[in-house]
């Protein structure tokens, strides 16, 4: 890969624990905190032991590192060239991001190097600074959890008043078009960007308005069997998901992961995905999801 801020970890994680191996310390539990704080949980399964282990002639067995200076990670001409290319979405001003130092440097590639054809021409004026202003509002709002007073034009054409509960903001690709998802009279509401036309943060909340809760967190065991690289397609599957492996033996290993309790039934489908390689663990009412799905396929001639 050129350049991604998810397999960059790793070599993050890395350089800082050989910086820490130089400094004298070395004690396996740092180590670990090191991999999970700048990597993923699961990570110290490969991390660390492919280093113990010299298979990555970083670390010697007995905890040193012919490495004599702490390791600094400039960025490559490359990199610079996709962060410039990055910097040319007009997306990226919405969220106030600003990426210095690359004046002179060429674009990895530009908007006239391919072609979508499978979204829609009428996204959302990104570089409209009234859109700008009113996306950083919402934003703002998001983050501080405060109520929105907003004004917006609704599918006939008529401009409607409301006082919301900003819950999240979604962008669909396809429509290239970000939604403002809020809390309005004890019901959910969904609202284009595209169509507000002025809003602005305010203290108080209508009584018949809810504020945000965050979603319910459930925890749901697997067992995987790691053929056919099960275990990485399955880090990959659900790598925006937080969760935590561990090796039971040479070829079975445990995954926890946490998901939203509104996302229940997206999980059984896509573990079903799976096949025979991963096995519910726990809980007990998920098990009884996966079972009766598979039972509603069978009834329907699909085995």
């Amino acid at each position: 890969m050129i350049f991604n801020e998810i397999y960059s970890v790793y070599y993050n994680a890395v350089a800082k624990i050989i910086a820490q191996i130089i400094s004298g310390k070395t004690e396996g539990k740092d180590l670990n905190k090191i991999v999970c704080n700048t990597a993923f949980s699961e990570s110290t399964l490969t991390i660390l032991p492919k280093l113990k282990s010299e298979k990555w002639q970083l670390l010697r067995r007995n905890m040193t590192t012919p490495i004599k200076h702490k390791p600094s990670m400039p960025l490559t001409n490359i990199q610079k060239q996709w962060l410039k290319a990055i910097s040319l979405d007009p997306r990226i001003q919405l969220f106030g991001v600003e990426i210095s130092g690359l004046d002179d440097v060429e674009p990895l590639f530009t908007s006239a190097d391919y072609l979508i054809y499978d979204k829609y021409s009428d996204g959302d004026p990104y570089e409209d600074e009234g859109y700008i202003e009113r996306f950083k509002t919402i934003l703002s709002a998001l983050k501080e959890k405060q109520p929105l007073k907003i004004k917006a034009v609704n599918r006939k054409g008529k401009l409607i008043s409301m006082t919301v509960v900003p819950i999240r903001l979604e962008y669909s690709e396809k429509d290239d078009k970000f939604r403002l998802i809020s809390n309005r009279s004890r019901h959910s509401s969904t609202v284009n960007l595209a169509r507000i036309v002025s809003c602005e943060k305010c203290s108080t909340v209508h009584s018949g308005i809810r504020r945000s809760e965050e979603p319910v967190k459930r925890l749901v065991t697997l067992r995987i069997k790691d053929e056919r690289n099960a275990l990485e397609r399955c880090m990959l599957h659900f790598a925006h998901f937080e969760k935590q492996a561990e090796r039971i033996d040479k070829s079975h290993y445990l995954l926890r992961i946490k998901y939203n309790e509104d996302d229940e039934t997206e999980m059984v489908i896509r573990i079903l995905s799976f096949g025979p390689l991963i096995e519910v663990i726990e809980p007990s009412g998920f098990r009884k999801l996966i079972i009766e799905r598979l039972q509603r396929q069978k009834s329907c001639g699909l085995f």
